[in-house]
This record gives structure tokens, sequence and C-alpha cells, in this order.
């Protein structure tokens, strides 16, 4: 059974909203969201530079975890730039919903 996400977790503010392509309206864009904790990953891991054993416990979540949010993140970031999407950076934590 898997565990649902921690809604307590360590992320960073973050003061940006959207990054789209220049010249292409936002209502004629698909947009990919990020989460505070993949923004959070991507900060510590990309541009900090720090281990993800460390990384995970600025987050309060396991490295497995940490991994977790930084592979999605990388993916979605990826996915965005080559499909010429919009990314949306959400401003609220991310929580898993009751299936």
């Amino acid at each position: 059974m898997i565990q649902k996400r921690k809604l307590k977790r360590n992320c960073i503010n973050f003061e940006g909203s959207v990054y789209k392509p220049i010249g292409v309206p936002m209502k004629s864009i698909d947009v990919q969201i990020l989460t505070k904790e993949e923004i959070t990953a991507i900060y510590y891991a990309d541009y900090i530079g720090i281990k993800q054993t460390e990384a995970a416990e600025k987050m309060s979540i396991s490295q497995p975890s940490f991994s977790r949010e930084l592979n999605t993140a990388h993916k979605k970031i990826a996915d965005a730039i080559f499909q010429g999407k919009a990314l949306q950076f959400a401003s609220w934590p991310s929580e898993d919903s009751d299936v």
C-alpha cells in the first residue's frame, strides 16, 4: 500500500508564477504545473548543488521521495521546453487525493 504524502514539507518560497514561450498567448498553449516540492527539489539539486540526502533532510522527506520529486520535475520541464508548453509554478503544496 502506498503511503499518503506528508502535507508538512519544508519548501522554498518561490515568487514566480509562469514561464512561457515568447510571443505565444497563454490561452493558446498547454500548461505544465510544477508543485512547490518539485520547485524545491530543482532548487536544491540543480541550483544550489547539494546532495540528495542533504536536500531531503532540509525538506523533511526521505531521499527516495526527494529523488522522485526531482525526476518528475525534470520530466515536466523537458516536456514544457520541447513541446512548447508554459510552466506554471504552484504556490500551494501538493497533496495526494483519496483514491
